[in-house]
């Protein structure tokens, strides 16, 4: 199942070595070989040299070790026949006069490629340069091992003939310690997946140094990056290695084992081969650098057939709330971002507009009550006077005493004004004027307030010289849960970048760290408050009845689809399969299939309304502003979407 969906499985094993001991470590290596075939890795990468060991030094120079390290590798391939996936072996290997550390990539009783190291080291911590040669310009392009031709270079890109993203890349510890690392150009080739093979060293702060290097090179060529490294067993004469594995994905840590320890150790991650085909298309420095001839080298493609086999567990965090930082410190310097993003973003904006008022629509909801905290924020940037922040609470059929009472007590406790002009006879006279029965509460009821409530915030504006601050969130824009001309219209909308999930923990954040007192106690109280645009009239008991999620569906919901299917541009049957990932116990598949099937209804239906947006801060990888990163006609069709769903 995963590989359909474009993941395959990656490995990181660490075996003990001996120094010299060859046919020790071959042992200790076939071991591993056999764990990550039962683990149904599809590609596996072992430590530098692994074969003798990196710690040999002159030993490297005795005929007796480098013809054991070729019998090894004969017996590791034969080995190989009835284990899965791929396999790379660090080893030592002579030809024409010159000995390489070399990784061989091998698979099913087959060595499918030798790849020399292109950086040798040389200076007080490592003396390769004394033994090995460099393989970057070697003119050797092919070596026979056990009477095959084998490809030997550093410019092998391996790519499966029978997946259409499966590619993977090899080079060898220094070479990422590199101005620019061969990986660079790997990526740039099309492999999808670097593997590198280690000895790296402990001193203080290397090991943070090394994962910030890791982390960097997978952001920077977009794609994974597989790490292992030799462990204690290595030779301790000056220096000891610490056995570090890693596997990140685009910057993003999948995997990381634990330094130090006496005993063989792997680590998997499944690795997501679509997301970094998506994101590379989608970053157009890479295709200019893809068409750098003068950057770029020629490389050989060397194919294999990947493995049938797919796993149905994907070993994989699937995060239910992707725009909200699992860690309370990242989500804290997160909204504090946030809140600086769109305060700037207004702030400029109305040092542009020559304006110095700012005019509020007021629901008692999460969303305006956000809005309100930017407008604060950007009070404080300018030094303007927040008597000019006019803020307007417009009562309607469907408003509660609750709701309206916040609203009452935050300008209060803010000492900002507030002016009520209710919208009931208004509204009702519309009504009256278009031949509406007033009883029937359909669409044209609930529009008539929103756009009601628009006019009046408009022309207030005019009166007073300033700007209608927009209240709408992302979630509602790529829902079109917004009326058009109504709500869906402001001068400038404050938070048509930030999903609904993640607005309650940025007044939460404020309430936290900017609020104090009475204040931080309404914002926990409107934090509470059920989702509804209060549109309809409330029940017997005067609490809220129009309740969004019911109607729409959950929010958090709707805004993991947004992540995985417009973020990630993943296709409907994958966002179904993490969802029920995601949200196993939660909901039930059956109502994650429902309000799927309404999300991409909704998004395609509603792209009019982004089309016709005001501007907007945009404060996330994610944007639908139809001048920037999301431009989509407005009557394209949903049919293949929806297709590939119910065909799942």
């Amino acid at each position: 199942m995963i590989k359909e969906l474009g993941y395959i499985r990656v490995a990181a094993a660490r075996p003990l070595t001996i120094p010299a001991n060859i046919k020790e470590n071959t042992k200790n290596l076939v071991q591993l070989m056999k764990e990550a075939s039962k683990s149904k890795c599809d590609i596996t990468v072992y430590p530098e040299l692994s074969v003798s060991s990196y710690n040999c030094g002159e030993l490297f120079r005795q005929q007796v070790l480098l013809d054991a390290a070729y019998k090894s590798i004969l017996d590791i391939t034969k080995e190989s026949v009835d284990l899965y996936g791929i396999h790379i072996i660090g080893l030592p290997i002579s030809e024409a006069g010159q000995l390489f550390n070399c990784a061989a990539v091998i698979s099913r009783g087959k060595i499918l490629g030798i790849i020399p190291k292109s950086y040798i080291p040389n200076n007080n911590e490592y003396y390769e340069g004394r033994w090995f040669s460099s393989g970057l310009n070697s003119s050797i392009k092919s070596l026979i091992i056990d009477g095959k031709e084998i490809p030997f270079g550093t410019d092998l890109v391996f790519r499966s003939s029978n997946s259409l993203y499966e590619s993977f890349g090899v080079e060898i510890c220094e070479d990422l310690w590199a101005v620019i690392p061969p990986s660079s150009e790997l990526a740039l080739m099309g492999a999808s997946v670097i593997l590198n093979l280690s000895a790296s060293t402990e001193i203080l702060g290397k090991a943070y140094y090394r994962k910030k290097l890791v982390q960097h090179q997978s952001a920077s060529i977009i794609g994974a990056y597989v790490y292992c490294s030799s462990g204690v067993g290595e030779s301790t004469t000056d220096t000891v290695c610490g056995g570090h594995s890693l596997i990140y994905e685009n910057g993003k840590m999948l995997a990381e084992n634990k330094r130090f320890t006496r005993n063989s150790d792997t680590i998997l991650a499944d690795i997501d081969l679509k997301y970094i085909q998506h994101e590379r298309l989608n970053n157009v420095s890479f295709s200019q650098s893809i068409n750098n001839g003068q950057l770029l080298k020629s490389h050989r493609s060397i194919f294999y057939q990947s493995e049938k086999y797919s796993d149905k567990n994907l070993i994989r965090k699937i995060d239910s709330h992707p725009f909200i930082p699992s860690s309370s410190h990242d989500l804290e310097e997160r909204c504090s971002e946030i809140l600086n993003i769109q305060s700037t973003g207004l702030a400029t904006r109305m040092s542009n507009a020559e304006m110095k008022s700012a005019v509020i629509g007021l629901s008692g909801g999460l969303d305006s009550t956000l809005a309100l905290l930017v407008i604060l924020e950007t009070f404080k940037k300018l030094n303007l006077d927040l008597k000019d922040i006019h803020c307007i609470t417009m009562p309607g059929f469907g408003t509660t005493a609750r709701t309206k009472s916040n609203v009452e007590k935050l300008c209060q406790e803010i000492k900002l004004s507030l002016h009520e002009i209710d919208i009931t006879k208004a509204s009702l006279q519309h009504f009256e004027d278009i031949g509406h029965d007033s009883r029937m509460h359909n669409t044209t009821y609930e529009n008539t307030q929103a756009r009601e409530r628009t006019q009046i915030l408009m022309d207030k504006a005019n009166q007073l010289n300033a700007l209608v601050i927009g209240t709408g969130d992302l979630s509602e824009l790529a829902l079109g849960w917004c009326t058009y001309n109504g709500d869906h219209m402001s001068m400038y909308s404050v938070n048509s970048g930030v999903p609904k999930t993640l607005v309650k923990f940025l007044i939460q954040y404020y309430s936290n760290s900017i609020a104090s007192g009475n204040t931080s106690r309404i914002l926990e109280d409107i934090i509470d408050t059920p989702i509804s645009p209060e549109l309809l009239p409330p029940g017997d008991d005067g609490e809220i009845v129009q309740r969004t999620e019911d109607t729409i569906g959950p929010y958090e919901l709707h805004d993991f689809y947004l992540f995985n299917a417009i973020r990630c541009g993943f296709s409907p049957e994958k966002v179904l399969f993490l969802a029920e990932i995601a949200f196993k116990g939660k909901y039930s598949k059956k109502n994650i299939f429902k309000w799927l099937e309404m999300f991409y209804r909704r998004f395609f239906s509603q792209q009019f309304k982004r089309s016709a947006l005001p501007d907007g801060p945009k404060v996330g990888t994610l944007s639908l502003s139809p001048r920037g990163d999301w431009r989509m006609p407005s009557d394209a069709a949903v049919n293949d979407w929806l297709d590939r769903l119910h065909n799942n």
